[in-house]
């Protein structure tokens, strides 16, 4: 079932129907970001080679439990399994994360609004004990809050120890509106320790707007009414500092596509 570990037990609510996969895939038809093959224009490696090996350990040296992990818009997995692998100091050739000179243990819960990509994320993962692929709206409370909680629960847990919003803001920006993006962010920072996020900039607000026209689509339904503009690395550190409590911790540099790597800690 969506969003099942090693033991099957853990069923995600799936969406109710509002996008899916599109029978020929276009990268413009992708209103809330779900790209069929996202990891072929913006790979991994162009993230994780930007955050220092033993990262994981530096924030959390004296952990003596599991560490959880949430990644929000996953897609169809291969950045959440390449973070899973940077951060264990796991070879991509390694097949277990019992590698020598690991010593944490991580349960990474990543989820997805388009149950079409985590089907592929399921099928795919070389780590379906540790790595949980879920699909869920994470806007839809109602939906939202008893996966989490049921998911958390399992580890006798409140909260993640890390979460990760890898090029997220900016759907939910254009699909939400500006008091979406708050709502978002702020609910990362309740339900994080640590929060590595990569807001995509203005431009590519700009540039999403123009694949929907292209398309004779309507435009996204926010987009020329969002106070919220400009630097969107700037605005989301603002947002998570000033409103929500959290601190920037380290800029990690920018990837080649010019998107920044914020690590927040609460």
């Amino acid at each position: 079932p969506p969003g099942a570990g090693s033991g099957g037990e853990m069923a995600a609510p799936v969406s109710g129907g509002r996008r899916g996969p599109e029978p020929e895939p276009e990268p413009g038809a992708a209103p809330y970001g779900n790209f069929p093959n996202y990891s072929r224009f913006h790979p991994p490696e162009g993230r994780v080679s930007l955050l220092p090996p033993g990262l994981l350990r530096s924030l959390f040296p004296a952990a003596t439990r599991p560490l959880l992990g949430l990644d929000v818009g996953c897609n169809s997995g291969e950045l959440s399994v390449a973070l899973y692998q940077h951060l264990l100091g796991l070879r991509e050739s390694d097949p277990s994360p019992e590698a020598p000179g690991v010593g944490t243990e991580l349960h990474l819960l990543c989820c997805d609004i388009d149950a079409e990509l985590i089907r592929r994320a399921q099928q795919r993962s070389p780590f379906p004990a540790s790595i949980s692929f879920a699909s869920l709206d994470i806007m839809d409370s109602a939906a939202r809050e008893p996966f989490l909680r049921s998911y958390l629960e399992r580890f006798g847990r409140a909260s993640f120890d890390i979460g990760f919003c890898m090029s997220v803001t900016m759907w939910i920006h254009l699909n939400h509106g500006d008091g979406g993006l708050l709502e978002f962010l702020a609910l990362l920072a309740s339900l994080c320790t640590f929060l590595l996020v990569e807001p995509q900039p203005w431009k590519c607000y700009r540039a999403a707007a123009r694949r929907l026209r292209r398309l004779g689509r309507d435009d996204f339904e926010h987009f020329r009414s969002l106070r919220i503009n400009g630097d969107m690395a700037e605005s989301v550190t603002r947002i998570l500092t000033q409103e929500c409590s959290m601190e920037l911790v380290c800029c990690f540099g920018s990837t080649s596509w010019d998107r920044s790597l914020l690590l927040f800690r609460s």
